[in-house]
């Protein structure tokens, strides 16, 4: 996306939030600005650090609208339109997707009904609750129910644990071909957050054709969407790729550029203007002799742009982690030197949450210990579920249950050559007690409790009780949501924090691609707040410990060490470290 189409995408988000509150004509001006910056054949934010009359001079642009663009492009927030968002806080993009909901309709909805998702909006229609509205009706309710899958499954982005896998294929793939210098992934997959909208793959070459032609030549591409000489996009399992080549000289500066995040971005060009120096995707120029520097892209003197670490260093600061982009204090950490040392895959030594067929796994526990043998752990626990709420009945174990495989775990840690521990995933009952008999607790190794039912309101009493619990080692998935499907419970992550390192316990990072729970901010404030890291895949099978890895850049977008990490440490120390 062009930063033109960027600015007009806020300017329409703005018409839609103004429209949805019932205001008059100003939204036809917004759309109208939208249109015509997103035209422009200038870049808006080169006009925008000559100020707002510059910006004015685009058509249908007025005084008003123009302050907001430079707000927008010195910033990276327009204060007005996340006033706006804050005050109807509705999936506006995801709503309006459903055929016949338009911005007046998500407001009516929001004001009468509470409506801020299409999970919303489809409960809302399956209650029969939209038709009791004026003005709406039963044909109305019932083409909206119709119109939901549709709009689902246009906004919802893929899950990072389906799209990297794809984008590092294409870029293996891509690294056998001759023309192609340098490759990487950039975009929000290079960032690692949980979900993506598409796969940015970035290639340095001087022969774009022969690379494109090799692109779309992928025997995984099942549909070619675009292809130029410079740049192309394929989908390939329903997924999109895109590829952009430059010029190998300008691949650092590309590649920093297209990793975003956007604020971190903006944050960044602000940094270099204050040192006369322009920052774009062409690279780092000094501008201090110039007198237009948005007369062209590259005009001043070419001071950095072949690696990313030349673009930092130009303008005074560390080379920042992918993980980290997102403008939470990371370039005054660069600007100090002072950046953590993030947690690296190869810190894990252990997995301190996994499923066996004694529950609802799909192997063994000899079967999942070998499997961890093979990944190079030094232990593992075997921590199938208890019976309780959210749990299948015949799946969770009860007291006697958890007893009998305590022995057989036992059995199999006296003949492996790892440490086999032994725990339990206990669930976390509404009011915070767990599933389990607190003497069955003191009798293992590793105590999990989770929620997995009840999980829509707020849940950080449920989670501080059982944090306080004195046999719980670690709460797991903590808000239980599940990407793309249910957001989970809304939690004090402070407060939970808090009060979980108070009571040594751990809170988790489950690594499956589903979860992603906690997230990376999250797991900044827990950390900040004095609690322990502990991140699990959850596996249900020897194919589950490959998803450790999202866990752990996850940890990484928190700004975790391996020291903030529980199962960094040895077997000796993990010993000491649990109940």
């Amino acid at each position: 996306m062009s930063r033109n189409d960027e600015i007009a995408r806020e300017l329409e988000a703005f018409a839609d939030l103004l429209e949805a509150k019932g205001v008059e004509y100003k939204p036809r001006a917004y759309r109208r600005a939208a249109e015509n910056v997103r035209d422009h054949t200038a870049a808006i934010d080169g006009l925008a650090t000559e100020g707002e009359d510059a910006v004015a001079e685009i058509e249908a642009v007025g005084d008003a609208i123009s302050a907001k663009i430079v707000e927008y492009v010195e910033t990276g927030a327009i204060a007005e339109l996340e006033t706006l968002r804050e005050e109807l806080p509705v999936e506006m993009e995801a709503l309006t997707g459903v055929e016949g909901v338009g911005p007046k309709t998500v407001g009516r909805l929001y004001e009468e009904l509470e409506v801020e998702t299409l999970d919303d909006l489809e409960e809302a229609a399956e209650a029969g609750e939209i038709r009791e509205l004026s003005g709406f009706g039963e044909k109305t309710e019932t083409n909206i129910l119709d119109g939901i899958p549709f709009a689902r499954e246009a906004h919802q982005r893929e899950l990072l644990g389906m799209a990297r896998p794809y984008g590092e294929a294409v870029c293996t793939y891509l690294e056998g071909i001759s023309a192609v210098e340098q490759i990487a992934l950039a975009g929000s997959i290079r960032r690692w957050k949980p979900t993506i909208g598409d796969v940015d793959v970035l290639v340095g070459s001087t022969d774009g054709e022969t690379v494109i032609q090799a692109f779309t030549d992928w025997n995984e591409c099942d549909r070619i969407l675009s292809a130029g000489t410079s740049k192309a996009t394929i989908r390939a399992d329903d997924i999109q790729i895109d590829l952009r080549v430059v010029d190998p000289a300008e691949f650092g500066a590309a590649l920093q550029y297209f990793t975003g995040s956007k604020n971190h971005n903006v944050a960044v060009r602000n940094r270099a203007l204050d040192r006369e120096l322009k920052v774009n995707e062409y690279g780092v120029f000094d501008v201090s002799n110039v007198s237009d520097p948005e007369e062209d892209q590259r005009i001043g003197e070419r001071v950095a742009g072949e690696t990313e670490q030349d673009v930092y260093d130009a303008v005074g600061l560390s080379w920042v982690p992918p993980e980290l982009r997102e403008n939470r204090g990371e370039l005054a950490a660069a600007a100090a030197d002072d950046l953590p040392a993030l947690v690296e895959p190869a810190d894990i030594l252990g997995d301190l949450h996994t499923h066996t067929t004694w529950s609802d796994g799909a192997n063994s526990i000899t079967e999942m210990v070998d499997a961890a043998r093979q990944h190079g752990y030094e232990y593992l626990a075997i921590t199938d579920h208890a019976s309780g709420p959210g749990i299948l009945s015949g799946v969770g174990l009860d007291d006697a249950d958890i007893r009998e495989q305590l022995e057989a775990i036992r059995a199999v840690d006296a003949e492996s050559d790892i440490t086999v521990l032994a725990g339990i995933e206990a669930n976390i009952h509404e009011d915070g007690s767990v599933s389990v008999s607190d003497d069955v607790l003191a009798e293992l190794d590793v105590v999990i409790a989770a929620p997995h039912s009840g999980l829509d309101g707020d849940g950080t009493e449920r989670l501080c009780t059982a944090a306080r619990h004195s046999e719980v080692d670690f709460i797991a998935h903590p808000t239980g949501r599940r990407l793309n499907q249910r957001a989970g419970m809304n939690l004090d992550i402070a407060k939970l924090a808090t009060t979980a390192a108070e009571h040594d316990t751990a809170l988790e990072i489950n690594a499956h691609p589903r979860r992603l729970d906690l997230s990376g901010h999250p797991v900044k404030q827990a950390i900040e707040q004095g609690a322990q890291i502990v991140i699990n895949t959850d596996a249900h099978a020897p194919t589950g410990f490959d998803h450790m890895r999202f866990g752990v850049h996850t940890a990484r977008r928190g700004w975790a060490t391996a020291d903030d990490i529980l199962n960094t440490a040895d077997t000796e120390s993990l010993r000491a470290l649990l109940r």
